[in-house]
């Protein structure tokens, strides 16, 4: 078998087994028993993902923050009646379509046009909001645009 063994924390043992496996997130978590001492102890084993880098309007680059990115929909939907689960699931959506894209360097306006979309979805106030910043609203004639976008749909 390929791989590498799990030495036991305890007495140092290369046998032992796994009697959990658990996913979540991105994280896997394996509860495992020694073979020799018998104790349990957890494991952990992370994906590393393939770094990228955004390149923002002006020419600038910057590494890819996830955070970064929730904080923009968090923003965006603050006091509204929007679940974190769902922007959690938006912000998963949207990072994985940027990691199948399998670019070293991607443009700031595809990751804003994957917020837009999902932010359309979640809540349209939300999407004003983020839309008045990412579309660089001029005056109040920019809104009532969008907002009569939003009810034509």
């Amino acid at each position: 078998m390929l791989g590498f063994a799990m030495r036991c924390v305890f007495c140092q043992n290369l046998e032992t087994k796994v009697i959990d496996k658990r996913d979540i997130d991105s994280e896997t978590r394996r509860r495992r028993e020694c073979l020799k001492c018998t104790k349990r102890f957890t494991t952990s084993e992370q994906i590393r993902e393939t770094p990228f880098s955004i390149v923002k309007k002006d020419g600038r680059r910057e590494q890819f923050d996830r955070e970064k990115l929730t904080r923009g929909l968090l923003k965006a939907c603050e006091k509204r009646p929007i679940p974190i689960e769902k922007i959690e699931h938006a912000v998963d959506k949207i990072e994985g379509e940027l990691r199948k894209l399998n670019l070293k360097e991607i443009k700031s306006i595809v990751i804003g046009d994957k917020v837009i979309r999902e932010l359309k979805k979640l809540d349209p106030v939300a999407y004003v909001r983020f839309a008045s910043v990412y579309k660089e609203f001029k005056d109040i004639e920019d809104f009532k645009k969008e907002i009569q976008e939003i009810k034509r749909k």
